[in-house]
C-alpha cells in the first residue's frame, strides 16, 4: 500500500497528538495568565487556531499525509521531553543568573549590565511570585557591587573606561531596583539557606491556579462616587495616598518624553494626588510636575499653542506654587538642586538649613509668556476671542512680578549661590511687557499687580512705595539690567529703553542713546528677535522725528526699513512669501514663529504715508533746483519716491486719490507746479493721520511745512525769469508772514542754493544773472567729468598690468616700450635722459588721442 493512504490513527501519530494537546493546553493555560488583559473573543480563536494545529483534522485530510508528517513518522523512535512554560522560563533566568555569576569571576561589568538588564526584563513578564533565585542573585549582585568599589578606592590600578562604565551603571541601577525588593533581600540576608530551602518546599506543593478575571468591578469607598474604582494594568485598583505620592511622581517623570503617553490621564493622576496631598514638600513637587505636563500637552501634537483653559489652569498652579514657596522658608525652588531618589520616604531638612526642591521657577514663567504669545499669534486679531485672550495678560504679569520677588528673597541667602541670570531674565520679561504700551496703560498694569500680591512682600529693584511714573519704572529696569547683564539681555534693554523714550516724544534723548550704543555697528551680530527689536525702535525714532517736526530726520531714519519694501518681514509684522523664492518650509515655520502679536504692531499704512509725505517735502524742492542740469541730477534722496512718481506721471489719466499713496503722489504734482494749498489739501485730507495723538497738530505743522517747500520750489522753479522780486509778493502768494518769507529765502542764500541777495532796506530779493550755466557749457563740463574718469580708470588698469616692470610702456620722447634701446645703460649705469622723460607719478598713460585733444 502506498504511504500516502496509511491509516490516520497509528499509534506514532496518536501519540505525537496526545504530546500536542498536552503541550498545547499549558502553552494556552500559561498564556492567559500572561495576557489576563486580552479580550474573550481573541482567546476562543487562538484556542480554535492550536486545535486546528494539533492535527484535528477531518475528511479527506485524515488520511493524507504532508511533508511534516513523514518526518514525524521517521523520528518516532527518538524522546520527546514536553516542559511547561513556567519550566522554560526558570530556565532561561538560571541561564541568565550563570553568564552573571561568570562575569562576576572575570570582573567583567559591562557584561554584568548587559545581562541584569536582561534579568529584569524576564522578571517582569512573571506572574506569579518573584523567583527566590532572581533575590538571592540581586543580593549577592549588591555585595559584590559594593566590595568591588570599596577595593577600588584602595587599589593603585585604575579600571578601564569601559568596564568603570558598567560599574558606575550597575550602581544606579541596583540602588533604583533593589529598592522595591527591600524585605525579601533582608529575609534572604537573615537566613540564606533556610531562605532557599523554603522555596523547595514551595515548589513540592501543587497549588491550584486560578485565572484572574478579565474585567474588575469593586465596590466600596475607595473609587469613586458612583461605586466604580480607577484599575490599573493586569487588574490592580490604583489608590492614591500621600505614601505614593513619590512613585506615582516618578513613574510619570519616566513616561515623559515616550510615545503613546496619555499626557491627560497624568494630568488628571497629578489632580487627584494634589487633593490627598498633606504636607508643603508633596504640594510643591506635584505642582512642578504638573505645570511641565500640562506644557507637554503640545509638543507633539497638532495643535499649534496651549489651550486657554490648560493655560489658565497653570498660570493659576503657578501662583499656588510661589505661595506655597513664600509661605514655607525652608524648602526652595532652585535649579542645581539634587534629585530625591527614595521613594518610599520624604526629605526632612536638617534644623537651620533649607531643603532645596529641584525646578525653575524662572523657566515656567518664560513658558506661560511663550504660550500667550503664540496663542496671539493664531488666534485671529479682529474677533472678541483676541480681546479676551489679550486680558490674561494682567494675570501673567502679575506673577511675573511674584516671580521676581520671590527670586529677589533667594539672592539675599548667600548660601544658597542663586545665579543672577534668572532675575535678569524675569526683569527682562517684565520691560518687554512694557516698553511699547502708553503710560496709561501701564499705571494700570502696574497697580494691578501690586494688588494682587500680598502686602508683606516687596521688591529691591521697584520698591512698592516707589514713585508710580512710567518712565522712572522703564529706567529703573534698565538701569539695573545695564549693571548686571551682558550682551543679548543689556542690548535689548537698551532698545526697550530707547523705543519707550521715542514713543512718548523724546526725540533728542532717544536719538542720542541710539547713537551712543552703536548699535547699529553691531546689530548684525545679534539674534533675529533682537535685530527684529532694532528695526522696529529705528521706525518709532523716525515717527517721533516726524512729530516733532524734523523732517528731514524722519526722512533719513525711515529710509533703510521703508526703502527696501520689505517693512512687514524686517519688522516680524506678516510673512512675505514671494514668488520665486528659495525659502525652505523649516525656514518660513521660524519666521513665522517670530512674529509679533498684532497689539504690538506699528501701523504699516501710517509709517508709509510718513515716508512718503517726508519725502515729497525734500524730492520735490530738489527736482525744481536741478531742473534738466545734468550734474545734479545725480543726487536722489528716494529712490522709492522716485519710482512711484515717475509711474503717476506715466499714467495717461489720472482719477481721484483712492489710498494714500494716490493722496501724496498727486500732493506732488500740484506742489511742483506751485500749487501749494491744492498739495495741502491733499495730505491733510489723508484719514490715517487720525490715528496719531494731536492729529489736528500734526495736519497743522504740514500745511507749514507745505507753504515753507512751496516757497523754495517756486523760488527753484522761477529765479532764472527774476531779477528782483519783492519780499511782500512772495508772502502774499504763499501766505506767510515777510519775517518768515525772509527767513527761508536767507537760509537758501547761506547754502548756496540761490544766487541772489537780499535787500532789507527795500525788503526785496535781487537776483545775479550770469552765475547760472547754459545747457552748453553743462554738457561740456559732463563730458570733461567723463573724459578724466576714463583716463583714471585707464590708468589704474595699466598700473595692474604693468606691476614689477618699471617702465613697461613709454610714450614720451619716440621711445615705445619695446623701441629703441640705445640709451638704456646697464644694471647700475646711467641711463641717459630717461629720468628727464618721465613724467611725475611714476608709470604714465598719456590717454591717446582722446588724451591729447582734452589737452589741447
Amino acid at each position: 500500500m502506498s504511504r500516502f493512504f496509511k491509516p490516520g490513527d497509528s499509534s506514532s501519530e496518536s501519540s505525537s497528538s496526545d504530546e500536542e494537546e498536552l503541550y498545547s493546553e499549558q502553552e494556552v493555560e500559561e498564556k492567559s495568565e500572561e495576557e489576563s488583559e486580552e479580550e474573550t473573543e481573541e482567546e476562543d480563536d487562538d484556542e480554535e487556531s492550536s486545535s486546528s494545529d494539533e492535527g484535528g483534522k477531518r475528511g479527506v485530510s485524515k488520511f493524507l499525509r504532508d511533508q511534516e508528517s513523514s518526518e514525524e513518522s521517521e523520528d518516532e523512535d527518538k524522546i520527546t521531553i514536553v516542559k511547561s512554560a513556567k519550566d522554560k522560563r526558570q530556565e532561561e533566568l538560571e541561564g541568565v543568573v550563570k553568564l552573571i555569576e561568570n562575569a562576576e569571576k572575570i570582573n567583567d561589568w559591562s557584561s554584568i549590565s548587559t545581562e541584569f538588564d536582561k534579568l529584569n526584563r524576564q522578571v517582569s513578564k512573571m506572574t506569579e511570585k518573584i523567583p527566590k533565585s532572581y533575590v538571592k542573585t540581586i543580593s549577592d549582585l549588591e555585595d559584590f557591587m559594593n566590595d568591588t568599589i570599596a577595593k577600588q578606592k584602595v587599589s593603585t590600578k585604575k579600571m578601564n573606561a569601559t568596564n568603570a562604565r558598567g560599574l558606575n551603571a550597575m550602581k544606579q541601577k541596583i540602588k533604583r531596583n533593589n529598592r522595591e525588593y527591600i524585605a525579601e533581600i533582608e529575609k534572604y540576608r537573615a537566613d540564606k539557606e533556610e531562605y532557599m530551602m523554603s522555596e523547595k518546599e514551595e515548589e513540592a506543593v501543587p497549588v491550584e491556579k486560578v485565572k484572574k478575571p478579565k474585567t474588575l468591578y469593586v465596590d466600596g469607598d475607595v473609587g469613586d462616587d458612583e461605586g466604580f474604582s480607577t484599575v490599573g494594568r493586569g487588574g490592580k485598583t490604583l489608590q492614591y495616598t500621600p505614601e505614593s505620592i513619590l512613585k506615582h511622581l516618578r513613574s510619570i517623570i519616566e513616561s515623559r518624553g515616550k510615545k503613546n503617553t496619555d499626557r491627560v490621564e497624568q494630568i488628571r493622576i497629578m489632580e487627584k494626588l494634589l487633593e490627598v496631598a498633606m504636607t508643603p514638600y508633596q504640594t510643591i513637587r506635584i505642582l512642578l510636575t504638573l505645570i511641565s505636563t500640562r506644557f507637554d500637552l503640545t509638543t507633539g501634537s497638532s495643535a499649534n499653542y496651549m489651550s486657554q483653559e490648560q493655560w489658565k489652569m497653570a498660570d493659576q498652579e503657578y501662583g499656588r506654587l510661589l505661595e506655597m514657596l513664600e509661605k514655607n522658608y525652608n524648602l526652595v525652588v532652585v535649579e542645581n538642586a539634587e534629585e530625591w531618589e527614595d521613594d518610599e520616604k520624604f526629605p526632612q531638612p536638617a534644623p537651620g538649613e533649607r531643603l532645596k526642591i529641584p525646578g525653575s521657577i524662572v523657566s515656567i514663567a518664560e513658558r506661560l509668556d511663550d504660550e500667550l504669545t503664540r496663542s496671539l499669534q493664531h488666534i485671529d486679531p479682529h474677533t472678541a476671542e483676541y480681546i479676551e485672550r489679550l486680558t490674561d495678560e494682567q494675570a501673567l504679569y502679575t506673577n511675573t512680578l511674584r516671580g521676581l520677588l520671590y527670586i529677589e528673597s533667594l539672592q539675599k541667602d548667600q548660601k544658597l549661590e542663586i545665579p543672577q541670570d534668572g532675575a535678569n531674565r524675569l526683569v527682562m520679561r517684565r520691560l518687554e511687557h512694557i516698553y511699547f504700551k502708553p503710560a496709561q496703560v501701564v499705571t494700570i498694569l502696574e497697580d494691578t499687580a501690586w494688588k494682587a500680591i500680598p502686602s508683606r512682600l516687596d521688591s529691591q529693584i521697584t520698591p512698592r512705595g516707589s514713585p508710580k511714573d512710567t518712565a522712572t519704572l522703564v529706567q529703573t529696569l534698565s538701569t539695573y539690567l545695564f549693571r548686571n547683564s551682558a550682551d543679548i539681555i543689556r542690548a535689548r534693554a537698551y532698545l526697550c529703553q530707547v523705543y519707550y523714550f521715542a514713543l512718548h516724544d523724546q526725540y533728542y534723548k532717544a536719538r542720542d542713546m541710539l547713537l551712543m550704543s552703536h548699535l547699529q555697528e553691531t546689530i548684525g551680530n545679534f539674534n533675529i528677535n533682537t535685530q527684529i527689536l532694532f528695526n522696529r525702535t529705528l521706525v518709532q525714532v523716525g515717527l517721533c522725528a516726524f512729530r516733532a517736526n524734523l523732517v528731514y530726520d524722519s526722512q533719513n531714519t525711515l529710509q533703510e526699513i521703508c526703502g527696501s519694501g520689505r517693512q512687514k518681514e524686517l519688522l516680524a509684522q506678516g510673512v512675505m512669501i514671494q514668488r520665486y523664492s528659495q525659502v525652505t518650509p523649516e525656514q518660513e515655520r521660524l519666521e513665522r514663529q517670530r512674529q509679533l502679536p498684532f497689539h504690538m504692531h506699528i501701523n504699516l499704512e501710517l509709517l508709509e504715508c510718513v515716508y512718503l509725505t517726508c519725502s515729497m517735502l525734500l524730492e520735490i524742492p530738489l527736482l525744481a533746483q536741478t531742473g534738466s542740469s545734468p550734474d545734479i541730477k545725480k543726487r536722489v534722496i528716494s529712490k522709492t519716491y522716485r519710482r512711484l512718481l515717475e509711474f503717476h506721471e506715466r499714467q495717461i489719466f489720472t482719477g481721484p486719490p483712492e489710498n494714500t499713496r494716490d493722496h501724496v503722489m498727486q500732493a506732488s504734482k500740484a506742489l511742483a507746479a506751485g500749487e501749494w494749498k491744492k498739495a495741502a489739501n491733499f495730505i491733510t485730507s489723508i484719514k490715517i493721520w487720525d490715528l496719531m495723538a494731536d492729529s489736528e497738530r500734526i495736519k497743522k505743522m504740514l500745511s507749514e511745512q507745505i507753504q515753507e517747500e512751496g516757497l523754495r520750489t517756486y523760488l527753484f522753479t522761477y529765479a532764472p525769469f527774476y531779477d528782483t522780486l519783492a519780499v511782500g509778493t512772495l508772502a502774499s502768494m504763499f501766505e506767510l508772514s515777510e519775517r518768515k518769507v525772509a527767513a527761508v529765502v536767507s537760509k537758501m542764500i547761506s547754502h548756496e542754493e540761490l544766487a541772489a541777495a537780499l535787500d532789507q532796506v527795500n525788503s526785496a530779493i535781487i537776483f545775479r544773472k550770469g552765475v547760472e550755466l547754459s545747457r552748453l557749457q553743462s554738457l561740456a563740463l559732463t563730458l570733461s567729468d567723463k573724459a578724466s574718469g576714463l583716463i583714471e580708470a585707464n590708468e589704474r588698469t595699466l598700473e595692474q598690468r604693468t606691476q614689477g616692470t618699471a617702465n613697461a610702456f613709454e610714450r614720451q620722447g619716440g621711445q615705445g616700450g619695446r623701441g629703441v634701446r640705445s640709451n638704456r645703460g646697464g644694471r647700475g649705469g646711467p641711463k641717459g635722459d630717461r629720468g628727464a622723460s618721465r613724467t611725475r607719478g611714476g608709470q604714465q598713460f598719456g590717454g591717446g588721442a582722446l588724451g591729447g585733444a582734452i589737452k589741447a
